[in-house]
């Protein structure tokens, strides 16, 4: 299992989620992440969701 980062901003850039889970693969990882911004009501709020290698799964603005 990945360490994975997920990431979500006020519009001021205010960080207001700084989570980590664990995942398998980038793709459950995505899809895991997808569903704890639906869960959490950030979904329409700048969030990012890393790979440990840094690659950018998700991004919004």
């Amino acid at each position: 299992m990945k360490v994975y980062k997920l990431t979500v901003f006020e519009h001021d850039g205010k960080k207001i989620l700084d989570e980590s889970f664990e995942a398998s693969s980038d793709s459950e990882a995505k899809k895991m992440g997808e569903t704890m911004l639906e869960e959490k009501g950030y979904a329409e709020h700048t969030h990012r969701c890393t790979s440990p290698l840094g690659k950018l799964l998700l991004f919004h603005v």
